[in-house]
């Protein structure tokens, strides 16, 4: 199995704001995709997000305030379903330490490089929401275009 690994710092004394970020249509929608679908406030809720014609469904697995919040891929590309999604969050004076880990990827496909690329550009998009109130969601993300 392969994994995507990124580590992000979000300068911000709560962890409380980012887990509304991660939790919340409304925090979802400003820094992924503003096609945001559902809560994620609970486990088993299924949120929906949509990136045009393209997009994913997450059930929400594990909510650990504020400090965790896990989802597993139950549509999607292929290469998705079943795999899981974790924000894990600890504070670290007045910074909030993102570690993201997408999970069990059958194997490193390109696609699965892309993604790597475009969960970086995301979570930038996070970061920015929490420290400035905007973030870049799609569709005003920063594009990774020819990617296969």
């Amino acid at each position: 199995m392969a994994n995507i690994l990124h580590r992000i710092g979000i300068k911000t004394p709560s962890m409380d704001e980012v887990y509304r970020a991660l939790t919340t249509r409304d925090g979802l929608a400003g820094w992924w995709t503003t096609d945001t679908r559902g809560e994620g406030d609970q486990a088993g809720n299924t949120v929906i997000f949509r990136f045009g014609t393209d997009g994913f469904d997450m059930k929400v697995t594990n909510l650990q305030s504020p400090g965790l919040v896990e989802w597993e891929v139950v549509d999607g590309p292929q290469e998705w379903i079943g795999t899981t999604i974790r924000f894990g969050l600890k504070q670290e004076g007045d910074y909030v330490i993102l570690l993201f880990k997408h999970l069990d990827w059958k194997e490193p496909v390109e696609f699965m490089h892309h993604c790597s690329t475009k969960w970086a550009v995301f979570l930038m998009s996070l970061k920015s929401l929490v420290e400035t109130g905007k973030g870049r969601p799609f569709p005003d993300d920063v594009k990774v275009d020819n990617w296969n």
